[in-house]
């Protein structure tokens, strides 16, 4: 049911050339146990995607038109300007979320300012237009403020913090290409409660030919030293993502989590349709 009087969740998606996945992640988000929810896609200059809101007409969907491809975080702090929600939730969109993610993620917002989830991160095949997990792992670690400066295991994707926070904080700092989340983390942790969810109700993509976990060391590095500087986190080692996930320090915040995924794929609108477009050629 969707009441007025119960809280506007604002959701932002930053989107470039990847309407499957988008449509993919609105299915996720029309399946939500909680209705309330305006959605905003920040489309950074790529191939239209206007044809989502006749695809999926009960969710409140804004398509913004990014003049030129400014990157991810500028399209996101485009998407925040028409934000109107008392709350907001970030997903990028390849992402999913599972039906009852951002209930329990209000819900746990009544003692707290900004809370994230843990996750399942899934590597894919896409086969008639439909992602299919071929392996995936569950990422929970326990929340540690001051290992969090060290190894940010914060997942963006899913998280939900109150709209005010950024009166305070101000936009995402576009200069944390790499590390925005990261940055917005430690920013956020300085001044606000932040707490995890112990339950993998978002579920972030990654993919051998082309995830979102794959930038180079190499060029992630100046953005490190960046990121370093601006919180004053010293030396930080740029491996790859999964030899990071083995080192001591950070095998030891492994935590216990609620995995909710049966694995079954999100079958979007638009996957059914060319289905059936197929079927009746």
């Amino acid at each position: 049911m969707n009441r007025s009087d119960e809280p506007l969740v604002s959701v932002i998606v930053p989107t470039y050339n990847r309407p499957g996945f988008l449509c993919e992640l609105l299915e996720s988000l029309v399946r939500q146990t909680y209705r309330r929810l305006q959605i905003i896609v920040a489309n950074d200059a790529g191939e239209p995607v206007d044809f989502v809101r006749e695809l999926y007409p009960e969710l409140d969907v804004t398509v913004i038109h990014m003049e030129r491809n400014a990157g991810h975080v500028h399209a996101r702090n485009r998407a925040l300007k028409e934000a109107w929600g008392e709350y907001v939730l970030l997903c990028d969109d390849d992402d999913l979320l599972l039906p009852g993610h951002v209930e329990r993620m209000l819900a746990e917002l009544a003692d707290c300012d900004m809370a994230y989830s843990d996750v399942e991160i899934f590597d894919y095949v896409v086969e008639d237009g439909v992602r299919r997990a071929v392996n995936r792992f569950v990422f929970a670690y326990e929340h540690d403020p001051e290992a969090m400066r060290r190894f940010s295991t914060f997942v963006p994707s899913g998280c939900m913090y109150r709209r005010s926070m950024h009166d305070e904080l101000g936009e995402f700092d576009t200069d944390m290409y790499h590390y925005w989340d990261w940055d917005f983390y430690l920013r956020s942790a300085a001044r606000f409660r932040v707490k995890r969810v112990p339950c993998a109700s978002a579920l972030y993509a990654y993919s051998q030919v082309g995830g979102n976990l794959s930038g180079s060391p190499a060029d992630m590095r100046p953005y490190l030293d960046k990121l370093s500087a601006k919180h004053g986190l010293g030396e930080l080692p740029s491996k790859n993502f999964f030899l990071l996930l083995e080192e001591p320090e950070v095998k030891a915040r492994r935590a216990v989590t609620e995995v909710l995924w049966d694995g079954a794929p999100f079958v979007s609108r638009l996957a059914g349709k060319a289905s059936r477009e197929v079927d009746t050629v």
